[in-house]
């Protein structure tokens, strides 16, 4: 099942996070998206023609984060919009860290 087509699961804390073999499995299926942090996060930084674009896709985000209940650190600016993901309650990667990140890709589209 494609990650766009899957949901994201409220996580306790407790739960274990992604090895990075697992994580780099994930990361393959949203390319774009850079493993940081000894793969605890990942980030992709997105360019936009003015500030105007980059706050309507960074609505665009928050709506989507809000419906999935799932929700990432924006950072934006004038023609730019940074996204990192991470789980916070367990403090590294989950799959739906990688969830978000492909509904995110496919907000472009």
């Amino acid at each position: 099942m494609s990650l766009t087509a899957k949901h994201c699961i409220a996580c306790r804390g407790g739960m274990p996070i992604l090895s990075l073999v697992t994580a780099t499995q994930y990361q393959q299926q949203t390319p774009q998206w850079e493993l940081r942090e000894n793969a605890t996060k990942i980030a992709r930084r997105f360019k936009f023609s003015n500030f105007s674009e980059a706050l309507a896709f960074v609505q665009k985000v928050a709506e989507l984060a809000e419906t999935e209940g799932h929700h990432p650190d924006i950072t934006f600016g004038w023609g730019y919009c940074e996204i990192l993901l991470y789980t916070h309650k367990i403090k590294g990667l989950h799959e739906n860290d990688f969830i978000m990140a492909a509904k995110v890709d496919a907000l472009l589209h």
